[in-house]
């Protein structure tokens, strides 16, 4: 099984797709294929080394095959894509076009992929610099498909499979010495888009040169962590993950737990993603646990505890043959029917019966504990699952290395990256006790493995000055390493202390004269904090504190916005004047954002909603991760951009030499994609959405793009001046007039609520200029006033206080 969680995802309702057909300016993309220069929706930064990995070949058009080709078109490097079956690898890349979560980033990188029949089109390989296999797990299908490409494939030219499950040595058996030096194992986790991890398998007689070529494009160009892995069965993370996920269901029927009881606890309370195990299962497909199972089977040792554990109950072997196979399927071990009143119900299966019930919110005791040695020593039957599965996980983990990886960080972060967890198996073990999980090992009649023995009441990781260290196989205590040109900012904050902190934010020192402002709020929030701490780094950098400001933080989310809980609550007490008076500080630390007197690079990853992509839209340049979800969400809460959104954005489209002229265009543009939530969903659509410029920079690997975005600080600061804002000249009143009629319109055609009605003439009145005649200048300020009008009348109807309450409470808009 490679891959399992899925995709970080914008929730659906406040995602509308990007209008198609448009071109992407040319990107600033570090590591990217200069050979995409080709296409200009991909040409690179000029100044990157150019990889020696120009162009890519990938044999089998499958969900991973694609993918994967998907991904080689994202980075803007030349793909061909060729299939056995004629015409699949075309029809692959239409399906592609189509799908949710999206694997190409936008539209425009299909243009980058070249579909091909294998019978036919083999000659087109001749021209790629790496050639990727991913057809069916048999080594004989596969050898012979090494056979053809041998009659194509250049000299050098690296092979590898994708296979998560075959050793290398069977899949080069009677392959010859030259295809020996030129091969090895790439394992993607699916989706290939979305998840970071790549393991990488060498053999005896692959070229150092080939391993080292793959590494650095599948690092600085795919955006993946590559992890070197030991040719054993299921390497690291599906070696590991199979046994968590094979022991999670067999304690589970041991100690007859619900399905939603087990999620509950394999998930938050050990940093696992909220889908649990069973949910993971319906999110992967449970048909696909039989063939792991025979596989794992066929190439683990008799006495290994992974091959041991390896159990067949009955209610699961009923549902793959009923089709219940899961979300692909008729359901899984979670289904959702129509209620009564059209309404959808969850319900979970009931893993003795077999039958569906009403999903129910576990009430296990051992669920409201935060700890986890806690956890694991509550008498309950969640306390007792936890220890079971840790016990089973733990120990397995602690007892494979050396066998399947050279260190304990290799380890973790493939289980972090692969799986999504948020600690791996050894920082567990940290968390835990390596001393408690020895012991308890040992009370349960289990074998100690040497490496837990070894560190004693010691821990597997430790700082030491400034830098975090792991335990070696020998004993001694190593840095981890980063490979050159990472810069993570745990590790200037484990070496360093804040240049200035409150409960909301700090700034730190990242070197060279660069300032790094870190949000650090629940998902990023910005509340009163955040400004404060934004005025008081503006204030240290124009004393002289430093030369150039980033804002980056290393949470899961840039930032999703205000803190709307908050503002819900001040309105629930008619504290309005405070409410007023936070907006107009927000928007004056916008302005003050872009005008400093020393540039200010943005550097998100993941959501940057509301108020997170205010800030961006006031940096002077932005370094995003490629996976970035942009937008200004407020319509979706009732309410209009009240910090300078409603106004940056129109003038982003006013100044869009590829818009329309006049004053009406930009306005109805701006409008379009604030009444309806427009989210970008990858930091290309931001591009195509203006959210970004043409010339912001995408950076691929999430732990580069720290270094990204201070390098381009850098090369702001010297001779930087702010940007001048001038007025603009806007519609007025029969602008106001024309979007209300389009609004009309909508409305008779039901996608328009009362409510919506009300938001979109706030917001046309905050990006026509309000009463102004089209023939006036309307400018900033004046602009500003109008988003505090329209921000403070909307939070003070109750159908916005509805929306706001709903979402706070679902994580859902409300339709009113």
């Amino acid at each position: 099984m490679s891959g399992t969680t899925g995709a970080p995802m914008v929730e659906t309702e406040l995602r509308t797709k990007a209008p198609a057909g448009r071109a992407v300016p040319a990107t600033t993309m570090r590591g990217a294929s200069d050979h995409g220069a080709a296409d200009p929706a991909h040409a690179p930064d000029q100044g990157v080394n150019r990889p020696r990995i120009q162009k890519v070949g990938v044999v089998g058009a499958g969900v991973m095959g694609a993918g994967i080709a998907a991904q080689v078109a994202n980075a803007g490097v030349p793909v061909v894509l060729l299939d056995i079956v004629p015409g699949a690898a075309a029809k692959s890349v239409e399906r592609m076009l189509k799908t949710e979560p999206a694997p190409f980033m936008h539209k425009g990188a299909a243009r980058l992929v070249t579909p091909g029949d294998l019978g036919t089109d083999l000659a087109l390989l001749a021209e790629c610099d790496w050639i990727c296999e991913a057809i069916v797990e048999k080594p004989e299908a596969k050898r012979d498909l090494y056979a053809k490409l041998e009659s194509v494939r250049k000299r050098g030219a690296i092979l590898s499979s994708n296979t998560s499950t075959i050793p290398l040595a069977a899949l080069t058996e009677g392959m010859g010495e030259s295809f020996a030096a030129d091969f090895l194992i790439t394992h993607f986790f699916n989706p290939p888009r979305y998840m970071r991890l790549l393991e990488v398998v060498r053999g005896p007689a692959t070229r150092a040169e080939a391993v080292a070529a793959i590494t650095e494009f599948g690092d600085r160009v795919l955006g993946k962590t590559v992890i070197p892995c030991k040719d054993r069965p299921g390497f690291i993370a599906n070696r590991i993950g199979g046994l968590w996920m094979q022991s999670a269901i067999n304690r589970a029927f041991d100690l007859r737990l619900t399905v939603e009881e087990a999620d509950a606890i394999m998930s938050k309370p050990m940093g696992i993603p909220k889908t649990g195990v069973f949910g993971l299962l319906d999110l992967v497909g449970l048909d696909l646990m039989p063939h792991v199972a025979a596989s794992m089977k066929a190439t683990l040792p008799a006495e290994d505890a992974y091959a041991l554990g390896l159990r067949e109950h009955d209610v699961i072997l009923r549902m793959i043959a009923e089709g219940r196979t899961g979300r692909k399927g008729k359901g899984g071990f979670y289904t959702r029917e129509k209620g009564p009143g059209g309404e959808s119900l969850k319900r979970a299966i009931d893993l003795w019966t077999g039958e569906y019930r009403e999903s129910e919110k576990p009430q296990l005791e051992s669920l409201s504990l935060r700890d986890l040695r806690a956890l694991a020593e509550h008498p309950d039957r969640g306390g007792r699952y936890a220890r079971a599965v840790l016990l089973d996980l733990l120990g397995y983990a602690a007892s494979l290395v050396p066998e399947i990886a050279d260190s304990i960080a290799d380890v973790d972060a493939a289980m972090r990256l692969g799986y999504n967890w948020t600690y791996g198996p050894f920082e567990l073990i940290d968390r835990l006790g390596a001393a408690w999980l020895a012991r308890a090992l040992a009370e349960d009649g289990r074998p100690v493995p040497p490496l837990l023995a070894q560190v004693g009441e010691g821990s597997f990781y430790r700082v030491r000055d400034g830098r975090l260290e792991y335990l070696g196989t020998d004993g001694a205590y190593q840095p981890v390493p980063r490979p050159e040109g990472v810069l993570l900012l745990a590790d200037v904050k484990r070496r360093s202390a804040p240049l200035a902190r409150n409960g909301s934010a700090s700034l730190w020192d990242i070197g060279d004269g660069v300032a790094c402002l870190e949000f650090h709020t629940r998902m990023n929030a910005l509340d009163p904090g955040t400004i404060e701490m934004i005025g008081k780094s503006l204030a240290m950098g124009k004393k002289g504190a430093f030369r150039a400001l980033v804002i980056h933080n290393e949470g899961e989310q840039f930032s999703v916005g205000a803190n709307i809980g908050l503002a819900l609550f001040a309105a629930n007490i008619a504290a309005w004047g405070e409410i007023e008076g936070l907006i107009e500080a927000g928007q004056k630390a916008m302005r003050s954002l872009r005008d400093a007197p020393f540039p200010v690079v943005g550097a998100p990853s993941g959501m940057a909603l509301g108020g997170g992509c205010e800030i961006l839209l006031h940096c002077d340049a932005v370094q995003a991760h490629a996976e970035s979800y942009i937008g200004l969400v407020e319509a979706g809460v009732g309410l209009i951009p009240g910090w300078g959104g409603c106004t940056t954005l129109l003038r982003r489209w006013a100044e869009n030499p590829r818009a329309p002229k006049g004053p009406m265009p930009p306005v109805a543009k701006a409008f379009e994609m604030i009444s309806t939530a427009q989210v970008a969903k990858s930091a290309f659509e931001a591009r195509e959405m203006l959210f970004l410029r043409p010339t912001d920079g995408i950076t691929f690997n999430r732990d580069r793009l720290l270094a990204d975005a201070k390098a381009r600080a850098l090369s702001l600061a010297e001779g930087y001046a702010p940007p001048e804002v001038g007025p603009l000249r806007l519609p007025g009143e029969t602008g106001r007039v024309a979007l209300g009629m389009a609004v009309h319109q909508q409305v008779l055609l039901g996608r328009a609520t009362p409510h919506d009605v009300l938001v979109c003439e706030r917001l046309a009145e905050a990006l026509t200029g309000g009463r102004k005649d089209h023939t006036e200048d309307t400018t900033e300020a004046e602009l500003h006033a109008l988003e505090r009008q329209g921000f403070m009348a909307l939070l003070k109807t109750p159908a916005t206080l509805a929306r706001i309450e709903h979402m706070l409470e679902t994580g859902r808009p409300l339709r009113n």
